[in-house]
């Protein structure tokens, strides 16, 4: 058995950015099931801001981070779709990914296509799988046709950006709110039907008002608390609320019966790692998402860029929302 020195991010308790911590782990061989990968870039995730700040407690010490590029050094038995020397990127639990090398579960590793940088692959992952599960299995009980609207919540952010270019492939009219015009300006030029500033606009009575007083039939809401209740108020009879993160804070419960007075009304709470459980879900979604990036329907928008040592001003930046699109750490 032998074993390499890794940096990597770890935290002892929830806090602040200031709780991560640059230190040096003993990385060994792979067991079974498992690879170990060197990485070649590592993604941020709001999951990571959740994660380091309490709202989704892990045990302590929690190595940090959902996803990264990189290439395999070592396979372990029963591990069939990779080999040493593949490029691959992943998102995948547990965390762990801020780091120079780790062992890990191999099911949600999966190989990454040449055309496929590996500064791409580390940020598209997550948020590019993500924004796969919504439009394409997250759906109202109708299913979604071209020239349906749907309302997207922070359409200026990693998934966001993605959402609307995949939504605009679809034939989807994709509503984008985010908070400033020249966030609203991105979600248009990647996509967007229309963007609504909901800092200085009501976005209820902007969605009426593009809908023709419809609604939409389906909104998908990362926000949380601060948009939750309105987003009812966005959709169609028997439509669909796809509440899948929760930036401004955790959403209060819910009286079940606003659903029936607001018409018939659906909840849903997903997240991406029920959709990758298993091995074969995880490469069927990354297949359609390498497709998309490889046709140029779709391309990752990488516009923050920080060293793995800085990642706590990454954090940072992040949680005050002054990033746009996707962000990296290099190594």
């Amino acid at each position: 058995m032998t074993s390499q020195t890794s940096k990597a991010v770890h935290i002892n308790q929830h806090g602040g950015a200031e709780e991560l911590k640059l230190v040096d782990v003993q990385v060994g061989e792979p067991g079974a099931g498992e690879i170990r990968i060197r990485h070649k870039a590592v993604g941020l995730n709001y999951i990571d801001i959740y994660q380091r700040a309490g709202l989704y407690k892990l045990p302590m010490p929690l190595s940090m981070g959902m996803e990264a590029s990189g290439v395999i050094e070592a396979v372990g038995e029963g591990v069939t779709h990779l080999k040493v020397g593949d490029r691959a990127a992943y998102a995948s639990q547990p965390p762990g990914s801020y780091c120079e090398l780790r062992v890990m579960p191999a099911k949600c590793v999966c190989k990454l296509p040449d055309a496929i940088s590996f500064e791409t692959g580390a940020a598209m992952m997550l948020k590019g799988l993500t924004a796969q599960y919504l439009l394409k299995k997250t759906l109202p009980q109708s299913g979604l046709k071209a020239g349906d609207f749907v309302l997207f919540h922070a359409a200026a952010g990693g998934v966001g950006l993605i959402a609307c270019q995949w939504a605009k492939a679809l034939g989807l009219q994709l509503i984008g709110t985010a908070g400033s015009d020249a966030k609203c300006a991105l979600a248009l030029a990647n996509g967007a039907s229309h963007a609504i500033n909901y800092a200085t606009e009501d976005f209820v009575a902007r969605v009426k008002e593009i809908t023709g007083g419809k609604g939409v039939s389906v909104v998908y809401d990362s926000v949380g608390k601060d948009t939750f209740l309105k987003s009812l108020d966005c959709l169609s009879p028997f439509g669909l609320l796809a509440n899948f993160g929760n930036a401004s804070g955790k959403v209060e419960p819910l009286d079940i019966g606003l659903l029936a007075a607001k018409g018939s009304l659906y909840v849903s709470r997903p997240t991406l790692f029920t959709h990758i459980a298993n091995r074969e879900s995880t490469q069927a979604m990354a297949d359609d998402l390498f497709a998309m990036v490889a046709s140029g329907k779709v391309t990752i928008p990488i516009d923050q860029t920080f060293a793995l040592a800085d990642v706590a001003d990454a954090h940072r930046a992040l949680e005050a929302r002054k990033t746009t699109g996707c962000t990296i750490l290099t190594l």
